[in-house]
């Protein structure tokens, strides 16, 4: 299980910026996968919302960590949607045009999703 700081992390390593005006690269995304993802980071943050709730309202520890579990386990259903688009289109096509750069990169996010 990775936190949010780790995510960030993951996210800001291995970048090689694409447009020289932002900075950053971007994958352009079907509607249909961008609406599922939505959901998915959606249903994750009602979730936080909740167990937030909880902790105001000083409930019971095992109670808590038990919905912490069920936001963990939904994000991890995110990062796995999100790895199997990733695979199937940005790491597919650079492999197609030769680009053997992509499949280390894969390794690396890899290896830190795994910690």
């Amino acid at each position: 299980m990775t936190d949010l700081k780790e995510q960030m992390e993951i996210m800001e390593d291995d970048t090689e910026p694409a447009c020289p005006h932002c900075g950053a690269r971007h994958k352009k995304r079907t509607e249909e996968e961008q609406k599922a993802l939505l959901t998915r980071l959606r249903k994750v943050e009602g979730q936080i919302r909740g167990i937030e709730k909880m902790v105001e309202a000083d409930a019971y520890c095992p109670d808590i960590l038990v919905q912490v579990s069920a936001a963990t386990s939904a994000l991890n259903s995110f990062n796995k949607q999100l790895l199997a688009c990733h695979i199937k289109s940005c790491v597919a096509e650079d492999i197609r045009e030769g680009k053997d750069e992509t499949i280390d990169e894969l390794c690396r996010v890899l290896q830190k999703l795994m910690r």
